[in-house]
């Protein structure tokens, strides 16, 4: 089985600033690219940080409001000192959170929700920027056909990685669903069938009702006193 990594689904194109990028230039750089982050990078492309339009809103939120006279939100002294900064260096977020071109799409998933980021800047081995993901794009992943999906599970996992005959288990795909219907040869291949159909691109869930006909997990193993109480 082959995955699609973060190499096959990022964006290689990147709008970048510079810590010295002017708060206004940043703001244009959002409208005229239609994005609504991008990384800070030093001379040699690394990427220092992240700057999204809730850093630039955050110098709104400080103000009063000029109708109402409600006075704007309160700011801790770091969030206030970013809230006022006028360049990229100041209102980025830092550092930044990088993932490599290799990742597979559920590692850089990961990053994303344990670190609560929209995207990740890609940076090769020696920590250039080459690419940004974004969710959007490993959300490309489930967009991939039932057809495809099927295949995929009916000529590599079950023939090629489980070596199962043709005839051993029915797969259907719908909507990124999949349902195995069937026999496999041991009770232990039920769960590794199972597991090994989720793991492939696409795939949303995985229904089974598969039956066996060996019992493999069930070996009965006699206790060692047993053994010396008989001798």
């Amino acid at each position: 089985m082959s995955h699609r990594t973060v190499h096959d689904v990022m964006t290689r194109e990147v709008v970048t600033a510079g810590p010295d990028t002017p708060f206004k230039e940043i703001a244009l750089l959002f409208h005229r690219n239609d994005i609504t982050a991008l990384p800070v990078v030093d001379d040699q492309r690394r990427p220092l940080g992240m700057v999204s339009e809730a850093d630039l809103l955050r110098k709104a939120a400080v103000l009063p409001d000029p109708e109402s006279g409600t006075p704007g939100r309160w700011l801790g002294a770091h969030d206030r000192a970013r809230a006022e900064a006028e360049t990229a260096g100041g209102l980025m977020t830092a550092p930044a959170v990088a993932a490599r071109p290799g990742w597979s799409i559920p590692e850089a998933a990961r990053a994303m929700d344990k670190h609560r980021v929209k995207r990740l800047p890609v940076v090769d081995e020696i920590g250039r920027l080459v690419g940004i993901v974004s969710r959007r794009d490993l959300l490309q992943v489930f967009l991939r056909h039932d057809g495809a999906i099927r295949e995929e599970i009916t000529h590599d996992v079950l023939g090629g990685t489980l070596w199962l005959a043709p005839d051993a288990v029915r797969v259907t795909v719908h909507d990124g669903v999949v349902t195995l219907t069937g026999r496999v040869p041991r009770r232990s291949l039920v769960a590794v069938t199972e597991q090994l159909c989720r793991a492939v691109d696409g795939v949303v869930a995985v229904h089974q009702t598969l039956d066996f006909l060996e019992d493999d997990t069930d070996v009965a193993v006699e206790h060692p006193r047993a053994y010396h109480a008989g001798r």
